[in-house]
């Protein structure tokens, strides 16, 4: 089951519920005006039920437009949840190449703030690079979304901006390399009530196109991620409250080649299986 935010042909802010692939039902006859109320409840599957069985307004995916799914929740990222991630952090460092090696291995993950709800990028909206970096990537990743206890009740797809080049040149900078504006896209929507073991079994895939070429493929799968979501999660709200809940990406598997940077106009497309298809622009900023 899938939900979403979008916007009608009003402006209007509207929650959907994904029907099919080409359609949604708009929740707001059934009183539903925002998400958090549902990802709030106890059963949010069975809510959710509930309400596409009564007479709700159809509405077609191709005449609106998909919102960012995300509140007032912040969003925080974990790192070197991968093999692969640490490998090329370290490799991109000399100078923390021994930090990201402990931080692996350690019992407490790294985890960073990422966005607040409202800087977050949505579907078909433009993703940011830095003017002032030279080597810029996307980091396509799994999201938990998870309500004000803490309990995962939801994935989506993130894309984690990054600057490698101002995150290599020193750790301290690790800030400046992950947080600017349109550096945090997730989307399309949520997908409600996976299980750990299913949402392992999902796999993610990106492709970079580039004057409507591909100029890079990459893939991994959900369950090369090290540690459990649960870990993941009690980690990120330990001594923190999230009044209205938060969204945490899980670490990326897929890397670029260190020779590939991304340009102004290439569209990233990040798709997992088991959610959907997120796509991006890219602009300088």
């Amino acid at each position: 089951m899938k939900i979403c935010r979008f916007k009608n042909k009003q402006g209007e802010i509207r929650v959907g519920l994904v029907a099919d692939d080409s359609t949604l039902l708009d929740l707001a006859p059934a009183g539903m005006t925002q998400m958090q109320p549902l990802l709030e409840s106890d059963d949010p599957i069975a809510q959710a039920n509930k309400m596409s069985k009564q007479n709700l307004p159809r509405v077609s995916l191709s005449e609106i437009q998909l919102c960012a799914p995300v509140e007032r929740q912040e969003v925080w990222a974990a790192g070197v949840t991968y093999l692969r991630s640490k490998t090329a952090r370290m490799e991109e460092s000399d100078f923390s190449a021994t930090a990201y090696d402990k931080v692996y291995a350690a019992e407490r993950p790294e985890i960073f703030f990422k966005s607040l709800a409202e800087k977050v990028v949505a579907n078909g909206e433009a993703v940011g690079i830095r003017k002032d970096a030279r080597w810029n990537v996307p980091e396509p990743e799994l999201a938990l979304v998870m309500n004000s206890r803490g309990k995962i009740i939801g994935h989506t797809i993130g894309n984690d901006m990054s600057s490698r080049d101002i995150e290599g040149e020193n750790l301290l900078y690790l800030p400046q390399a992950k947080i600017y504006n349109r550096s945090c896209a997730l989307g399309p929507w949520i997908h409600l009530g996976a299980s750990e073991s299913t949402a392992r079994e999902w796999k993610i895939q990106i492709e970079i196109r580039r004057n409507g070429q591909n100029v890079f493929t990459g893939g991994t799968s959900v369950s090369q991620i090290k540690r459990s979501f649960e870990h993941l999660a009690e980690f990120l709200f330990r001594s923190q409250i999230f009044p209205h809940g938060a969204v945490l990406l899980t670490g990326t598997g897929i890397v670029p080649p260190d020779t590939f940077t991304l340009q102004e106009r290439d569209v990233i497309s990040i798709e997992i299986s088991g959610i959907g298809l997120l796509q991006n622009p890219v602009v300088v900023v």
